[in-house]
């Protein structure tokens, strides 16, 4: 049990039960810990076709074996549920201090089910669970109700909270913590919503048990003291992920304008140097992070001081670039307004970007409205969106995301609704970084980066060829998702090149027995099979076709800086799908084959497809 607190707690909110479980070791051994928890969670226990606001749908959350103890970044959490959004296993990956807290109160995973009757907080202070009336504080915003429930509480409790946007089930509600944490992919706030869920907080005193505790003191030391040596650090720090701004804008890849170009003119004015010069109060670091992304930001709003944390890079391109907002504090302004509301801030630029362009073309009005609106607008930023939390008038269609928003929508607006299986896509234009397309068409919960960040790639190797790029991006599909299964952050590894190696000292430090990254690759390939399975059982028909991207990236070409001209086209889609199949051992239509299923002892999975028709 080294490496484990060796509990999971099962939490109804309809019958306002709890119950203690013994960790299942096999889970621990096939699938790790954090998202392989909670996605064999939702695919064991949620049945194929369930409602996800419905109450047969679950609520998973997890961290890793490592999460919690001396490891550099090991504050990662990993939340899972059925997806409102894209309708298959969602997860969301969230930083902060929420996921130690959850071991050290002696848990490895929290299943949240049933539908409570009322608004609740669920509290779990060691092995006591309670449920608190959380009907004072529905309808308030993400901040305000965790600055109140640290009062009440105790502010040694880590919270975990929605706003407004998951209590009226926007399908793309983020969950938020620590005042600037969110998980905030697949909309799983939504599902706490629909749960009557505002909040769960964790109080933990309690012990993780390792296999030889001064080995993980002494592999720890030695795990800080190399990312301190690291030449990148430097550099890295002062900006976080908001320094890639202007690199992402030279490469063309800066999304703009709902990603009809991909340079944005006047990026200056928004990236991390902007921040820096204007914004940035001080950073701001996960638990036990030696590089620390996060920046406490303050500007002035109508008079008075705002406060912020952030923007990151994907805000500042979703909601700066592709909703066009010229300055950093504006950029901030809707960052702190997204995070308030409970709102992704990737899919919630992505689907007021396409609002906005759904206005410029006419297919929506003024009338329908009740206003004009504007790139580039504040003032239409931040009224777009209020009424897509508050799933006001258009808004509230608008709150479905770009998928059904579009295929309602009719004029052809799903061309440039863009999404891959119903979730938008994030902050980075790929039509002219093959590596990083086919890494958004094949990402198992539908278009997102953190599966295969594949552009620095395309960069070194060639941005035309599409040799070796489908090969590349299954094997980040392995590396990044791992990162997600033991409860690291993997951007000391991608920003200050610390060496994947070095981790494996603190596996058998923990562990007591060698465990190298090649077993954790097994793990994240099963869970990456597991998941395409249950998209088949899901959905009629699902495969190939499910993972093209909107026509926009293979039809329209770029309209202006260095990417201009650039598009790949359905063929070019094609042999990448082809060359991914192949890798990862799928048919043709991209369904897992037999022998790859039971290669990775997914023999289960073999026969649910046999039963339902699917597999001969």
């Amino acid at each position: 049990m080294n490496g484990y607190a060796g509990y999971v707690l099962r939490i109804d909110v309809g019958a306002r039960t709890f119950k203690k479980e013994p960790l299942d070791m096999k889970l621990a051994k096939d699938f790790i810990g954090g998202r392989g928890f909670v996605d064999k969670t939702i695919y064991d226990e949620v049945p194929v076709g369930a409602d996800p606001f419905g109450p047969l749908n679950k609520v998973a959350v997890a961290p890793g074996p490592l999460s919690g103890i001396f490891t550099p970044a090991s504050g990662k959490v990993q939340f899972g549920t059925l997806s409102p959004a894209t309708g298959i296993i969602g997860d969301s990956n969230m930083g902060g201090h929420f996921g130690p807290e959850i071991k050290y109160a002696g848990y490895d995973m929290l299943i949240v089910e049933g539908i409570s009757e009322k608004p609740v907080t669920v509290v779990v202070d060691d092995d006591k669970v309670e449920f608190r009336d959380a009907s004072d504080i529905w309808g308030k915003g993400s901040f305000e109700t965790e600055e109140t429930l640290k009062k009440q509480l105790g502010a040694d409790f880590q919270i975990a909270s929605i706003g407004p946007a998951g209590e009226n089930k926007v399908y793309f509600a983020c969950i938020n913590h620590d005042f600037g944490r969110q998980a905030g992919r697949t909309g799983i706030g939504a599902v706490l919503g629909s749960k009557k869920v505002k909040a769960i907080a964790v109080r933990g005193s309690k012990s993780i048990p390792v296999a030889d505790p001064d080995a993980v003191l002494k592999v720890g030391m030695d795990l800080y003291r190399k990312c301190f040596e690291k030449p990148g650090l430097a550099e890295w720090t002062p900006l976080g992920t908001a320094g890639v701004t202007p690199w992402v804008n030279e490469v063309g890849a800066f999304p703009t304008k709902n990603f009809q170009t991909t340079y944005f003119e006047g990026h200056e004015r928004i990236g991390g140097q902007a921040m820096k010069d204007k914004i940035i109060v001080t950073d701001k670091g996960c638990f036990a992070c030696p590089t620390p992304c996060g920046k406490y930001s303050r500007l002035k709003r109508a008079g008075k001081d705002v406060y912020v944390e952030g923007p990151e890079y994907e805000t500042i391109a979703m909601l700066g670039g592709d909703c066009m907002l010229p300055e950093i504090e504006d950029v901030a302004y809707a960052n702190r307004l997204c995070d308030d509301l409970g709102l992704d801030t990737i899919s919630g630029g992505a689907v007021i970007a396409f609002a906005l362009e759904c206005f410029d073309k006419g297919i929506i009005t003024k009338e329908q409205l009740g206003r004009d609106v504007s790139w580039g607008d504040i003032g239409s930023f931040e009224f777009l969106a209020n009424i897509i939390a508050k799933r006001q008038g258009m808004g509230d269609l608008l709150a479905m995301g770009t998928r059904i928003a579009a295929n309602r929508l009719g004029h052809d607006s799903i061309r440039f609704a863009t999404q891959v299986k119903g979730l938008e896509w994030s902050g980075y234009d790929a039509r002219w970084a093959p590596a990083m397309m086919i890494s958004y068409m094949t990402a198992d919960i539908g278009a997102h980066h953190n599966r295969s960040w594949a552009i620095t790639f395309d960069v070194a190797k060639g941005r035309d060829t599409l040799e070796g790029k489908a090969k590349r991006a299954v094997e980040l599909q392995r590396i990044r998702p791992a990162f997600d299964l033991i409860g690291c952050c993997r951007l000391q590894w991608v920003e200050i090149g610390f060496e994947l190696e070095n981790y494996e000292a603190m596996f058998e430090a923990v562990f007591g027995e060698k465990v190298t990254w090649k077993h954790i690759y097994v793990a994240a390939d099963r869970l990456w099979n597991m998941n395409r399975v249950r998209a088949m059982l899901e959905i009629p028909g699902f495969g190939r076709n499910d993972d093209y991207p909107p026509k926009r990236f293979m039809e329209e070409p770029v309209l202006s800086g260095p990417a201009k001209g650039k598009l790949i086209d359905k063929a070019s889609c094609d042999r990448l799908l082809d060359d991914y199949y192949k890798e990862r051992g799928w048919d043709a239509n991209g369904h897992p084959t037999k022998e790859t299923l039971e290669g990775l002892g997914l023999s289960g999975c073999v026969d649910e497809l046999k039963a339902g028709g699917l597999m001969a």
